[in-house]
């Protein structure tokens, strides 16, 4: 087994604290993608489930152990880099068979020479050797092995840090953006084969990236970070759709969702933008609260009026089958993104008058210190009240 327990987790360097108080718990078997912007945090906590770095304080389980103070190779996990650090003047056999080496051959059978002779370095040897390349087969570079990292691409050295990993049998993979040195066509090709890898080995995968596709598409769960913080952790579609926090609802999503300052009437509706969305609320009146609208709760409508906005087109985007639309709206800094479906929209242009609606259940409300207001359902399905997210 090899869950993973996480317990108020700190990490400073000086007077810098980096990680604050962080808990998790991954499952066994799971895909868990952090997820956050460069600095919040995330590669310094895969470094200490690692072993490279120590904790200022907290603790860490790896299945039923506690291994804090634990070196790294008594910790049962392998760890890809983004840099892949692979070595150049070895082959990808070398590369490959170098942990399961350090791990099966004592120092004096590393001998080049001496070693050779030692009482069972050749079986030990030649059982490595059909290791790797039973692994190499797997990942389909098989027909690499003689060649050297620099005769590779992009993604064949990918492929073979992923191998090198892979081949010790681990119980945790760690991956620190691997596909980050990637084009964008190679990268959503890795994406599919890394999630297809997690399926076939069935162990524990922590991910990191700052990429929000590469956290939506592969992950089983996504842990958002920002400023040493873990603000939510749900899988993909409920981070997206049901966000715990304002900072959580900005960071995922593009086009990014379109946030209101609005302010609360006695009727129950809130004014923003020139107009009024009806809100079902019981907050005292007067109340500021932010609106969030994601682009594609968006739709057109042939004139203003309530849970409408209107406002002037600055310019388009056509994105194939998507035509996204910024829109000018009165007390607005920054213009409204809309994403509407190209054959479904007239033909819109800058400077032209465009009236949006969205329905009062695609808002998603947020008080004025960025924690989430949901509606608070009955089972008569009755929206009462609001309450705040913890």
């Amino acid at each position: 087994m090899a869950e993973i327990s996480i317990r108020s987790m700190r990490k400073s360097f000086g007077a810098t604290s980096v990680l604050k108080d962080v808990a998790l718990e991954i499952a066994d078997g799971e895909f868990l993608t952090l997820l956050g912007p460069s600095g919040c945090g995330k590669s310094t906590l895969l470094r200490i489930l690692a072993g490279l770095e120590v904790q200022t304080g907290g603790s860490l389980a790896i299945g039923e152990r506690v291994v804090d103070g634990v070196r790294p190779k008594r910790r049962d996990v392998a760890m890809v880099f983004q840099s892949y650090a692979l070595y150049p003047h070895m082959t990808v056999l070398e590369n490959m068979a170098l942990p399961l080496r350090m791990r099966r051959l004592s120092a004096w059978q590393r001998l080049p020479l001496v070693g050779r002779l030692l009482p069972g370095t050749k079986v030990t040897a030649d059982q490595i050797d059909q290791d790797v390349r039973r692994t190499a087969d797997a990942l389909s570079i098989g027909h690499l092995l003689d060649r050297k990292p620099g005769q590779l691409s992009g993604g064949q050295r990918q492929r073979v840090a992923v191998g090198r990993a892979m081949v010790r049998q681990p119980a945790v993979f760690l991956m620190d953006e691997p596909l980050s040195n990637l084009d964008a066509k190679l990268r959503v090709q890795m994406r599919a084969e890394i999630k297809e890898l997690h399926k076939r080995l069935g162990v524990t995968f922590v991910y990191v990236t700052h990429d929000q596709s590469e956290a939506m598409t592969m992950s089983d769960r996504v842990a958002v970070m920002l400023d040493g913080e873990l603000l939510q952790v749900a899988p993909p579609q409920e981070i997206y759709a049901d966000p715990d926090d304002r900072r959580v609802a900005e960071f995922i999503g593009s086009p990014k969702i379109n946030m209101l300052e609005a302010k609360l009437r006695e009727d129950g509706f809130a004014e923003t933008a020139g107009t009024s969305f009806s809100i079902p609320a019981d907050l005292a009146h007067g109340t500021t609260l932010a609106l969030g609208i994601r682009p594609e709760a968006f739709h057109l409508v042939d004139s203003h009026g309530e849970n409408v906005l209107t406002g002037s087109v600055r310019l388009t985007e056509h994105m194939g089958s998507d035509l996204y639309v910024h829109l000018a709206v009165p007390g607005s800094d920054h213009p409204v993104i809309a994403r509407l479906l190209a054959e479904r929209a007239p033909h819109i242009t800058s400077g032209q008058t465009l009236h949006l609606g969205v329905k009062p259940e695609r808002l998603l409300l947020f008080a004025a210190d960025g924690r989430r207001l949901r509606p608070d359902n009955r089972p008569n399905g009755t929206v009462l009240r609001m309450k705040e997210h913890a």
